[in-house]
């Protein structure tokens, strides 16, 4: 009888795989239930985490990494995301959402599409949005929907965010489909609800659906019922590189030597290596990093504009590391000065 490898000698489960969250189901059970369909006798999927909650009653795209793609999944939690949400107007409820109770309701004014053309104007753009009590935002160690369930309704302050598509849609007289594009931290809740104010009436989401994260989009996720009923084999086909969650496109190629050096956590100078177009792109993420702008100095603080540029050139920018064979090695870290510090490496 053969016997099984020891956990340690099991191969790491390592990827991005897209997903289409389904209704009422929490965003850490999506990842629970897909941590156990990539697991084997011989495949570890213990290290796993989604790049976005969505609440229970929401829908749509949840990318979820995999082993090694965890250390990368920051640059989808600070991307764009795109919904599409159904606002039923004329009620409000205490949660924003059709999961929650109706504690209000007023009648709902006439409206067209021209209304909600110039509605949808006044949203568009960068604001600041209170996040709703029910949430994971965390007051004093504990989370805000835990004290709403009490009854206890705290400060929040409030966020800057930014929309940057809006369009709406009559679907009757009492409902309306709202598509959003905007940055990380926008509750749509809310957005729903303050669009309902600006129609003079009361409103609450009754479905929500992410369509995209960054540059994941929903017509490449696959849903939980279709990956069960797959192969082992068919689902590890479906995963997408380690890196597939960083947005960088410049990449730094390292030596067999170099490569050895940085797995050990030494700093390289990589000045010989820097070429015009890495050095094109430090200098532009440096300068936008700064935001520097001379003019708002005074005189008195000329000193300041001369340490700044100074100090320019030794300013970190992460970057792409590949060996020679052309394999993503992780992230780094370089300045002008040809200073090199590993950041975010990947096992192999």
């Amino acid at each position: 009888m053969s016997i099984p490898p020891k956990q340690t000698d099991k191969v790491k489960v390592s990827g991005v795989i897209l997903v289409d969250k389904p209704y009422g189901m929490t965003s850490q059970q999506v990842v629970s239930k897909v941590k156990y369909l990539f697991k084997s006798p011989i495949h570890n999927s213990k290290k796993a985490g989604h790049t976005g909650t969505l609440d229970p009653m929401a829908t749509g795209l949840l990318p979820i990494c995999l082993g090694e793609a965890t250390k990368f999944s920051h640059y989808q939690l600070d991307a764009d995301k795109a919904y599409q949400a159904t606002i039923l107007l004329g009620s409000q409820t205490d949660t924003g959402d059709a999961e929650g109770q109706i504690v209000k309701t007023i009648p709902v004014p006439k409206f067209d599409e021209a209304d909600l053309e110039e509605i949808a104007q006044r949203f568009l753009g960068a604001q600041q949005q209170i996040p709703p009590m029910y949430s994971a935002l965390k007051k004093d160690g504990k989370k805000l929907y835990e004290y709403a369930r009490a009854g206890i309704e705290v400060e929040r302050l409030p966020r800057d965010i930014i929309i940057k598509a809006i369009d709406l849609k009559a679907l009757d007289n009492e409902q309306i489909q709202l598509m959003v594009t905007c940055t990380k931290g926008t509750y749509v809740r809310v957005l729903g609800e303050d669009i309902a104010k600006a129609m003079g009436t009361l409103g609450h989401l009754s479905a929500l659906r992410r369509l995209k994260v960054g540059r994941f989009d929903i017509d490449n996720a696959v849903t939980l019922s279709a990956l069960e009923t797959q192969t082992l084999d068919s689902r590890q086909a479906q995963l997408m590189p380690v890196d597939a969650c960083i947005d960088i496109d410049m990449s730094l190629t390292l030596t067999a030597e170099q490569c050895k050096r940085i797995h050990m956590g030494q700093r390289l100078n990589v000045f010989a290596q820097l070429t015009d177009k890495l050095r094109d792109y430090i200098s532009n993420k440096v300068s936008n990093e700064l935001s520097i702008n001379i003019d708002k100095f005074t005189h008195d603080e000329s000193d300041d504009i001369v340490n700044t540029r100074l100090l320019e050139h030794e300013i970190p920018i992460d970057i792409r590391l590949i060996d020679e064979q052309g394999q993503f090695l992780g992230l780094g870290a370089v300045s002008l000065n040809g200073r090199l510090q590993p950041k975010k490496l990947i096992q192999r």
